[in-house]
C-alpha cells in the first residue's frame, strides 16, 4: 500500500470542537468591541499566530490586539467546557481504531498546544491511537506553512508522500499540500473551494469513508 501514516487535524476533524470556536472568537472579539462573526472565525481557523493577528487587524484595524481577544477566547471556551465537556467527531474511534489494527502510524498535527490536545483527546479516550501529538507551538512555522506536516511526517519516520493528512480548513490543507501528503478534506463548518478541490487527494464524507478510501489504497498495491 501506498499510505503508511495518518496525519490529522485535531478539531472539527477529531473533535467537534471548531464549532466552539467558532462561537467563543466571535464573544470574546464582541465583548471587546469588535464586530467579529462567523466568516471571520472561520477565515483564521488553524492559523498561526502571525498570519492570524495580520488577517484580524486587516479587518478591525491595527488597534485589534490578538493576545487579548485569545485569552478571553480561552477563557470562555474554557467555561463551557468543564461544565458541558466536548464530543468525538462520529466515526473518529472506528477510523483510529481501524488504522491501529492495520498498522498504520497516526499522528496529530494541530494547531491546539500539545498540553491541551492531549488533555482533550484522552478525555475522550482517543490519546492512545496517537504515535505522535506534534502542535504548532513546536514548529517554527504554524499552518498554512507546511512545517507541522513535516515535523509529524518525520516522527513518524515516514515521507509525506506517504501520509494521509486529513483537515477541515483551507488553512490546513494548504499546509498538508505544501508539505507534499496525500490531503484529504473531511468538511465540517464549510467545504472546499472549487480551486483547492482540484489539488485534493479525495474529500471525505464523514470520517468512515476515510477507512474506505484506505481500503481501495490497499486493494491497489
Amino acid at each position: 500500500m501506498s499510505i503508511k501514516g495518518i496525519i490529522s487535524d485535531m478539531d472539527g476533524v477529531i473533535l467537534d470542537t471548531e464549532k466552539l470556536y467558532v462561537r467563543f472568537w466571535c464573544e470574546a472579539g464582541q465583548f471587546y468591541g469588535y464586530p467579529m462573526h462567523r466568516e471571520h472565525a472561520l477565515g483564521i481557523r488553524s492559523l498561526a499566530r502571525r498570519f492570524a493577528t495580520e488577517k484580524l487587524q486587516g479587518w478591525f484595524g491595527e488597534s485589534f490586539d490578538y493576545d487579548k481577544v485569545r485569552n478571553k477566547r480561552i477563557e470562555l471556551m474554557d467555561n463551557y467546557i468543564s461544565k458541558y465537556g466536548i464530543e468525538p467527531k462520529s466515526g473518529a474511534k472506528e477510523l483510529l481504531e481501524y488504522c491501529r489494527s492495520n498498522g498504520y502510524r497516526v499522528a496529530l498535527a494541530t494547531a491546539t498546544q500539545a498540553d491541551r490536545a492531549e488533555s482533550y483527546l484522552k478525555s475522550q479516550g482517543l490519546l492512545q491511537y496517537f504515535d505522535e501529538v506534534v502542535s504548532a507551538h513546536s514548529v517554527k512555522n504554524g499552518k498554512p506553512e507546511p512545517d507541522i506536516y513535516l515535523s509529524a511526517a518525520k516522527r513518524l519516520g515516514l515521507s509525506p508522500g506517504e501520509c494521509l493528512a486529513l483537515e477541515d480548513s483551507k488553512n490546513g490543507l494548504l499546509s498538508a499540500l505544501s508539505a507534499g501528503c496525500k490531503t484529504v478534506m473531511v468538511p465540517d463548518l464549510d467545504g472546499p473551494d472549487e480551486e483547492i478541490k482540484l489539488c485534493l487527494y479525495a474529500v471525505a464524507d464523514g470520517l468512515l469513508s476515510v477507512i474506505e478510501l484506505l481500503r481501495t489504497d490497499e486493494k491497489q498495491a
